[in-house]
């Protein structure tokens, strides 16, 4: 039986089904509330629960604790409705974002390369295109597997029906190494999305920092293409920092995009090098990029992916240099591993 959810307060009222959490409910309807992990891991989308009942679902402890459950409190991505229910949620006003409803949308496999010695490339047609700002990502669903998988977007939002997905393989992993040594051209997947908050403040006006390691380069890789692609006449850098130049993908394109785009600087890092002719940067991408803006970041914005010392380290380095929180973004992904951790803490930053 359906129910009302209704949300303070901002007064938006969505229909939710039997069984389908808060968070399901608002995001498909294409209203936002704060989240990050959907797991209950994170306590990014804990609300409060003024009117009607609700079951807290497979909250953590360390998300929701046992004295705000008592206090009417919940977590959006685990709880379900039993009848007509109103919350009241900390929603702040973002001038950048867009209100899309996810969806499900089923698409076909249609190349698959290795981008990097642990990093598989795979691109999906998907049956109808989907809507999203660079920068978001969306739910794969991977067979045998009863929770998908979250990866950025790799692709700028143009590309049509056709996406990019870069996967890096997590060995003590399960479905990381699935899909690495399974996944084949033709096969059939289903996607849900977009999700996140993390894409380019347009409204900023002000430069542009990116860091990226890892396959966290996806996110990045989508939004400056997205921005040269529509004018932007901002300064863009980009720090893409890599053990060594095996793991340094798509090297070639951002240079090419260097030479084109007067706005837009490349600088790769390698931390591990062991190339002799490589003349570019060496080190750790925080220590060159406190050298390159002489310890003098104000006046900027940051966008930071990759593993979470690489951006905990850039973060430090990035607030030393006068900017602060209101202009570094970031995005944390949360696995369903992470419930057996004894504690789980929330982002560093909200996804804003």
């Amino acid at each position: 039986m359906a129910c009302k959810l209704e949300i303070e307060p901002t007064g938006d009222i969505v229909d939710i089904q039997e069984g389908q959490t808060l968070l399901d409910a608002a995001l498909r309807q294409g209203v936002y509330l704060p989240h990050a992990c959907n797991h209950g891991l994170c306590g990014t989308c804990k609300v409060e629960v003024l009117e009607g009942e609700v079951d807290l679902g497979d909250a953590s402890p360390f998300a929701l604790m046992e004295s705000e459950r008592d206090d009417g409190f919940c977590l959006a991505c685990t709880a379900t409705a039993d009848e007509d229910v109103v919350i009241e949620a900390e929603i702040d006003v973002d001038v950048d974002a867009r209100s899309i409803p996810i969806k499900d949308i089923m698409g076909t496999v249609v190349k698959r390369e290795m981008l990097t010695p642990r990093i598989l490339g795979l691109w999906i047609e998907l049956d109808e295109e989907i809507d999203f700002q660079a920068g978001q990502y969306i739910n794969y669903h991977v067979p045998g597997f009863d929770e998908p998988r979250a990866f950025s977007l790799a692709n700028q939002p143009s590309t049509g029906k056709v996406i990019e997905l870069n996967i890096g393989i997590i060995p003590d992993g399960e479905a990381t190494p699935w899909i690495h040594n399974n996944v084949k051209v033709g096969d059939r997947r289903k996607i849900t999305g977009p999700f996140g908050r993390f894409f380019v403040k347009r409204s900023a006006q002000k430069p542009m920092i990116f860091f990226a390691g890892g396959s966290g380069l996806s996110s990045p890789k989508s939004m400056i293409l997205d921005e040269l692609e529509n004018g932007c006449t901002q300064d863009i850098t980009l720090f893409h920092g890599a053990r060594n130049e095996e793991e340094l993908y798509y090297a070639d394109m951002f240079r090419g995009l260097e030479s084109k785009h007067e706005n837009f600087r490349y600088i790769p890092v390698l931390s591990d090098n062991k190339n002799e002719n490589w003349t570019g940067e060496i080190g750790f991408t925080n220590d060159v990029a406190k050298k390159i803006y002489d310890n003098q970041f104000a006046g900027n914005k940051a966008y930071l992916c990759g593993p979470p010392m690489m951006s905990d380290a850039c973060i430090t380095a990035l607030m030393q240099g006068r900017l602060f929180e209101k202009d570094i973004h970031t995005e944390k992904f949360f696995s369903r591993a992470d419930l057996y951790k004894e504690e789980v803490k929330s982002p560093l930053f909200k996804s804003i």
